[in-house]
């Protein structure tokens, strides 16, 4: 779970599975006590209790990166019995920490006859992020043009070296011994937006109304400025189209529209791709492919294999004989499609 998913947000958990009958095959779901998470139930299409861990309080990676939760299912039965499976959860690193230079101010003497090349001073800055997130690169600031002529910064290490000769006799006409130099640190696009999960699975009833949304999940680009995440993009299916709406915090979260009405019978399932652009130049693009899976309502109407049946019978026929046998077919299914006659 990444850092700065909002509280309210939920991860589905693995149902547990029991192949005794009746009241000792019902499960529930216990979680370990934990502020950050909590357990709900979420009751699926086939009348089953489905876990769903959500987040409670917001993730700081840099505080904890880590919770080991247990997840208990228990049956109906007398006594009752019971499985565990243990909960591992990495909190992924977001780029919320900004770098810190180790003082305020750096000094250091030089002779005027350093030669050009020659190390003057190393500045250090550290990033409480991690991986790519916590890479720290140098540049100078706003420094006048004849700074840049005599001193150079390595982007990598923060030396800062001679790039030219300096005249001590020059500089005291000016009436000052000394340069300022300011260092800052800048962002590079080295990072491409990114989805938690790169495949993502939705159930959406076919009898869900045109102009329906479904939240999707929102990528995540470490990079700043316009080299973040800038736009979404939808493809693939013209049953559904693309929201975006602005976050809390600006960002801009993505939604699923549903454009034109569903029909199982005639698709179960829609592919689409949703992709997450960054403004770099040149850009950088993630992709999420997105499997919707239409469910069942009973909107289809039993149909006989004929319109009328005809049937010869002997009056002396005997009670209880078979006289003819008619069939009916329902496309939907499941309890749906089950057909009875009377």
């Amino acid at each position: 779970i990444m850092e700065l998913t909002l509280p309210g947000a939920r991860f589905p958990l693995e149902m547990a599975r029991d192949p005794d009958a009746g009241s000792n095959s019902l499960l529930t779901y216990q979680l370990t006590s934990n502020p950050s998470f909590s357990l709900i139930l979420d009751e699926n299409p086939g009348g089953k209790k489905e876990p769903q861990l959500v987040l409670e309080k917001a993730l700081d990676r840099e505080k904890q990166s880590s919770f080991e939760l247990v997840l208990t299912a228990v049956d109906g039965g007398d006594p009752a019995r019971s499985g565990t499976v243990q909960v591992h959860i990495n909190v992924t690193d977001a780029n919320d920490n900004p770098p810190v230079f180790s003082k305020k101010i750096y000094e250091a003497r030089v002779a005027e006859n350093l030669p050009a090349g020659s190390l003057v001073l190393r500045v250090v800055a550290t990033d409480a992020d991690s991986g790519s997130n916590g890479r720290v690169s140098y540049s100078f600031g706003n420094v006048p043009d004849a700074v840049r002529l005599l001193f150079t910064v390595d982007s990598d290490s923060g030396e800062v070296s001679t790039a030219g000769p300096l005249d001590f006799e020059e500089k005291m006409e000016e009436k000052m011994k000394f340069y300022e130099i300011e260092v800052e640190i800048t962002d590079i696009n080295d990072n491409a937006p990114s989805f938690r999960e790169a495949e993502i699975d939705l159930k959406i009833s076919e009898m869900t109304t045109p102009g329906s949304r479904v939240p999707l999940p929102d990528a995540h680009d470490p990079d700043s400025g316009r080299n973040s995440l800038q736009s979404y993009e939808l493809s693939g299916d013209e049953h559904f189209s693309l929201a975006v709406q602005a976050g809390p915090g600006g960002d801009q979260r993505p939604e699923l529209v549903l454009a034109k009405a569903l029909d199982r019978e005639e698709a179960a399932f829609h592919e689409l791709v949703l992709r997450a652009s960054d403004g770099g130049d040149p850009g950088r693009t993630g992709t999420a492919r997105i499997r919707v899976t239409v469910l069942d309502a009973n909107d289809n109407a039993p149909v006989f294999s004929q319109a009328e049946y005809t049937v010869r019978v002997p009056e002396d026929v005997p009670v209880g004989s078979v006289l003819v046998t008619v069939t009916a077919t329902d496309a939907d299914e499941g309890l749906y499609g089950h057909v009875r006659y009377s």
